[in-house]
């Protein structure tokens, strides 16, 4: 299984950015994804996290109110609406695919929130 993580990049605070994470290979091993992200110095830490069939989620403390996670599965893909970005937010965001026997990480990409 691969992931491929892209939409980060350079924001204003108050701005938007929506992350997208796409899965190839042998997808039918994930039973769910989730997004994480690491700030320098920091832990990784839990963002947001979706169901295979989109029907249940769950954020971290960092995800909720002002980020929503969503997938489209004809896609294999996963994305991370994120709004009222602020400085704090800034941060390697890596999706991850949990398969039955591994876990599956992406390379991360970044967000930089410009106050």
């Amino acid at each position: 299984v691969q992931l491929v993580e892209s939409g980060g990049g350079l924001v204003q605070a108050g701005g938007s950015l929506r992350l997208s994470c796409t899965a190839s290979g042998s997808t039918f091993n994930i039973n769910a994804m989730a997004w994480y992200r690491q700030a320098p110095g920091n832990q990784r830490t839990l963002v947001a996290a979706i169901t295979n069939d989109g029907a249940t989620t769950n954020y971290g403390d960092s995800g909720r109110g002002r980020f929503t996670i969503s997938r489209d599965n004809a896609k294999n893909t996963i994305y991370l609406q994120m709004n009222s970005l602020k400085s704090e937010d800034t941060a390697v965001y890596y999706c991850v695919g949990y398969g039955a026997l591994d876990d599956y990480w992406g390379q991360g990409t970044q967000v930089t929130v410009s106050s």
